[in-house]
């Protein structure tokens, strides 16, 4: 499986996915998301631009329950600046969707 369209994905994340020109998995999120929408725990480490966010982020936004008000997802991040581009690229996933991203 290395197609984002392969998963068990919503349209609308699917959509999401495209608009943002991503079509091929990286290696990380071809290890990562199957077993992250299984509901499995996972630990990765790859290189920078590899795709690491989305390995994690994209699961995270598949599992959120729009109907459901309280918090669902929690990113701890090192920096302010990395919390701020972990949180656009996840706002980039949930674009189409009706899941709020702070």
């Amino acid at each position: 499986m290395s197609r984002f369209d392969e998963l068990p994905l919503s349209p609308d994340i699917l959509k999401s996915i495209r608009k943002m020109g991503f079509k091929e998995m990286t290696p990380i999120q071809m290890e990562a998301i199957p077993l992250l929408l299984e509901g499995r725990d996972v630990i990765g480490q790859a290189q920078t631009g590899t795709g690491k966010t989305g390995a994690f982020g994209i699961p995270m936004v598949a599992k959120i329950d729009p109907n459901n008000n309280s918090t669902q997802g929690l990113v701890i991040a090192p920096t302010r600046e990395l919390a701020t581009q972990i949180a656009t690229h996840i706002r980039g996933y949930a674009k189409y969707t009706d899941i709020r991203v702070m």
